[in-house]
């Protein structure tokens, strides 16, 4: 197997789900955002107040590369990292991408009282509907969806490595 890389935006279970997956697949897991955190020695608000959100971004670009030569493993990225075309590219081409979404209020939910997000400063609803219309589209071009509103986590990780499966099965025709 491949490597397998959750994208979606903040909130939707990247983290949650991917380590769950990668538990139930016999695979390693790295977090991008953690690996970014390692290397830069401070956390990712920190990394936004001394150098700005393009920093950021490059040192995103730069590690993402950097890990997925390092697979089989299933990988969790920020749900900004699709907003780079060059990420986009180097994701399709060295695995499986799935992306994982969920309604706004659930989002808005899961978020309320997370003070770790950067992007959310400034109140978390308005930031969500903000940034859910800016990147309307943003994950569409993941081969596999799946919606995790409602569901439980054994419930998401059987259906992501089913469409795993199935996807892999479609590609050796």
């Amino acid at each position: 197997m491949n490597n397998l890389i959750l994208v979606g935006f903040m909130g939707t279970g990247k983290t949650t789900v991917g380590s769950a997956l990668a538990a139930s697949l016999g695979m390693p897991h790295r977090d991008l955002d953690a690996a970014i955190i390692e290397q830069e020695g401070c956390s990712i608000p920190e990394l936004f107040t001394r150098h700005g959100e393009t920093y950021f971004r490059d040192v995103e670009s730069r590690l993402l590369a950097q890990l997925l030569d390092n697979g089989p493993q299933v990988l969790t990225t920020g749900g900004g990292a699709v907003l780079r075309k060059q990420n986009v590219a180097v994701m399709l081409a060295k695995g499986t991408v799935i992306a994982l979404n969920a309604s706004e209020e659930e989002i808005i939910r899961r978020l309320e009282n997370d003070t770790s997000r950067p992007l959310l400063a400034g109140g978390v609803a308005e930031r969500v509907k903000t940034l859910m219309a800016e990147r309307a589209g943003a994950y569409d071009f993941a081969p596999i969806q799946v919606d995790t509103t409602g569901k439980s986590l054994e419930a998401l990780v059987d259906e992501i490595t089913a469409q795993v499966v199935e996807s892999a099965e479609g590609g050796k025709q």
